[in-house]
C-alpha cells in the first residue's frame, strides 16, 4: 500500500510520454508549414518566371523564339522543383483587353439566348464557327492582347499529404495577360458568319 502512494507521486517519465502524445500533432504542423511554404515559393517563381516569358513574347520578332522564352520558365521552375512536370504553355491572342475570355459576339434574332442556325456572328477568330471563347491560339500580331497560361504538377516534397488525403503531387497554375507591343498598324475588322 505505502508503495501504490509513492507510485502515485512519482513524476519520473512524464516529460517522455507527453512528448509521446505531442510529437505527432508538432510534426504534422511542421510539415504542413513546410509543404505550404515549399508551394508558396514555387509558385512566386512560377509567376514571376511567366511575367518575365510573357513581355518578352510582347516583342517584335518574339513569334521566332517562343520555345527559348516558354524554355526559361521551365528552367526557372526545374531549379526549385527539378521532377515538376511542365506541359507546353497555353498562348491565346484577343483583340483587347476586354475580349479576353469573352464569346464571340452574334445577332440573337429568336431572342432564345443562343447563336442558332443562320444567326449571324462575328468571328473573332476566323476559324468559321462560333466559339464561346473569341481568342485564337498563338501569340496574335501587333496590338493584340496575348492570354499566357502555364501548368506546373511535381510531387509534394514532403510526406504530409498521405496523412491529410492529399495527393503526393501538387499542380498549379498561372496566367497573365498583357498586350503585344505596337510594332505596326494593324487594324483589321474581323468577318461576318452565320451560325450553324
Amino acid at each position: 500500500m505505502i508503495r501504490l502512494g509513492s507510485l502515485s507521486k512519482d513524476r519520473r517519465g512524464t516529460s517522455a510520454v507527453e512528448f509521446a502524445l505531442l510529437a505527432p500533432t508538432l510534426l504534422m504542423a511542421m510539415l504542413g508549414l513546410l509543404d505550404l511554404g515549399y508551394n508558396m515559393y514555387t509558385a512566386t517563381i512560377l509567376e514571376g518566371s511567366i511575367q518575365k516569358a510573357a513581355r518578352d513574347s510582347t516583342l517584335e520578332g518574339a513569334s521566332g523564339n517562343l520555345a527559348a522564352i516558354d524554355e526559361r520558365v521551365r528552367e526557372a521552375v526545374h531549379a526549385i522543383a527539378p521532377r515538376a512536370t511542365i506541359p507546353p504553355p497555353r498562348r491565346t491572342a484577343y483583340s483587347s483587353f476586354s475580349a479576353a475570355g469573352k464569346p464571340e459576339d452574334y445577332t440573337d434574332t429568336n431572342g432564345n439566348g443562343r447563336c442558332d442556325t443562320g444567326e449571324p456572328f462575328e468571328d473573332a477568330n476566323e476559324n468559321g464557327r462560333w466559339d464561346t471563347d473569341r481568342g485564337s491560339a498563338g501569340s496574335g500580331s501587333a496590338r493584340d492582347v496575348v492570354l499566357y497560361e502555364v501548368t506546373v504538377t511535381y510531387p509534394r516534397p514532403f510526406p504530409i499529404g498521405k496523412f491529410l488525403g492529399m495527393g503526393e503531387t501538387y499542380t498549379m497554375s498561372a496566367r497573365t495577360v498583357l498586350g503585344n507591343q505596337p510594332w505596326d498598324n494593324v487594324r483589321k475588322t474581323p468577318p461576318v458568319e452565320r451560325c450553324t
